[in-house]
């Protein structure tokens, strides 16, 4: 398969602010990024278009942008070594998903899982909702990007950019980068802890018992930890199917304190309380420092945007050949 050659490992990645961000946003991306910047050229952003798609209220998006903006900061994302910007900073986003809604088939879109979940048949369904898939590709291809990190309810959404990319080089001729997935690591899929079948969400009320939220004071980790559903069996082992509550905790447990023998360490415990009193001290201490260091970044908000706009002029920058040469592939301009 044809494609363009670009000079280095290169990847993007964001986040949809559309709730206050998660213990699980963290464990699974906010402390991946944070090592990967230094690995290999990283771009991060705020992808705010992506949550016009349903009802919202403008106030609130603006406030979680920047809550989730900071809180990459806090976490140890360097701005000095990867991009970090605001996605609706960046116009060329949606002018490459345009472009790449040219090559989409309605089929390929009808099929995407939140589509189907949240969309189907209700006639005050946003079109941006059916068609977001494309702008979430063209966020990745914009930017020649060779690998996108990645966990299993996302993969759907990859394996479009992948053939979108594959599909407009066919084409029209070797433009965009076919990027790879790269596997979650360990403990990337938290799940809720009132409903450990289903993921840890950032969306749903604030106050939410079934998610920690990252700037959660530690009496409420606390009191959420040591309320969560276990099971009803009598041993805390590490078994997804039949103690998804007790497995849920350890993976929590494991996350934090860089454990990855799951099994070995649920020996250690004879009782759940023990282990919720563990997992919440992990968490507390885990989220603590950033907590303190997002305090100093919001009491300083001039640095905050002052990091946002040189990261769109980067971002626009990288992305703006993309773009002009999928507009020239495709025949537009002189």
């Amino acid at each position: 398969m044809t494609q363009p050659t670009t000079p280095e490992r290169r990847i993007f990645s964001g986040i949809k602010p559309t709730g206050r961000l998660t213990l699980g946003n963290h464990l699974g991306a906010l402390r991946r990024f944070v090592d990967l910047q230094h690995e290999v050229r990283c771009l991060f952003s705020v992808v705010d278009l992506h949550a016009l798609t349903v009802d919202h209220d403008p106030a609130r998006l603006r406030a979680l942008t920047r809550e989730a903006a900071t809180l990459y900061l806090a976490a140890g994302l360097d701005p000095s070594v990867c991009v970090l910007f605001r996605q609706g900073d960046v116009p060329l986003h949606a002018e490459l998903s345009y472009l790449l809604e040219c090559t989409a088939h309605v089929g390929e879109l009808g099929r995407m899982i939140q589509y189907k979940e949240k969309g189907r048949d209700r006639p005050q369904t946003r079109v941006s909702l059916f068609t977001y898939p494309v702008l979430m590709a063209a966020d990745i291809l914009a930017y020649r990007a060779t690998e996108v990190p990645v966990g299993d309810d996302q993969r759907q959404h990859v394996e479009l950019a992948r053939d979108l990319a594959a599909r407009f080089n066919r084409t029209y001729g070797p433009v965009l980068v076919v990027p790879e997935m790269t596997p979650a690591p360990v403990a990337a899929r938290v799940m809720d802890l009132q409903d450990p079948t289903r993921k840890m969400s950032k969306e749903g009320p604030d106050d939410a018992l079934g998610a920690i939220r990252l700037l959660d004071p530690p009496d409420v980790v606390r009191r959420k930890v040591l309320r969560a559903v276990t099971d009803s069996g009598a041993h805390v082992r590490y078994d997804v199917q039949t103690q998804p509550g007790v497995a849920n905790l350890l993976d929590i447990l494991g996350g934090c304190t860089g454990e990855n023998d799951l099994h070995a360490l649920a020996e250690r415990y004879s009782s759940y309380g023990s282990l919720k009193r563990d997992v919440a001290d992990a968490v507390i201490a885990l989220l603590t420092p950033l907590q303190k260091r997002y305090a100093d970044l919001a009491a300083n908000a001039g640095e905050v945007d002052a990091v946002l706009r040189r990261g769109a002029e980067q971002a626009i920058e990288i992305a703006a050949p993309t773009l002009t040469d999928a507009k020239r592939a495709m025949g537009l301009g002189g």
